[in-house]
């Protein structure tokens, strides 16, 4: 079992999604922090961004959804690319 495994077996469903959804609103403040008001917080940007990352996991172990999430991407930055492909040729 790793340790993703092993946090959401001890911790629970609900207890792993709100504490996602707290990381998430950190990150969020963070971000803020460094455009609003130009804060120099790079550290908390790098412990933040890796707490959400973390959490990510677990959600997508709470749910079962890591394959979907992952097919789900490669889609999306399909999506991305030929965005920005038809955006640069306007140039």
């Amino acid at each position: 079992m790793n340790t993703f495994e092993r946090a959401f077996k001890f911790w629970g469903k609900e207890r792993q999604m709100l504490q996602a959804i707290e990381e998430m609103s950190e990150l969020t403040k963070e971000i803020l922090k460094n455009i609003n008001r130009q804060k120099d917080n790079i550290d908390e940007l790098v412990e933040e961004t890796a707490d959400v990352e973390i959490m990510l996991e677990q959600l997508k172990l709470c749910y079962n959804i890591t394959n979907r999430v992952a097919e789900y991407k490669i889609s999306k930055l399909k999506e991305i690319d030929q965005r920005l492909d038809e955006l640069e040729n306007r140039k």
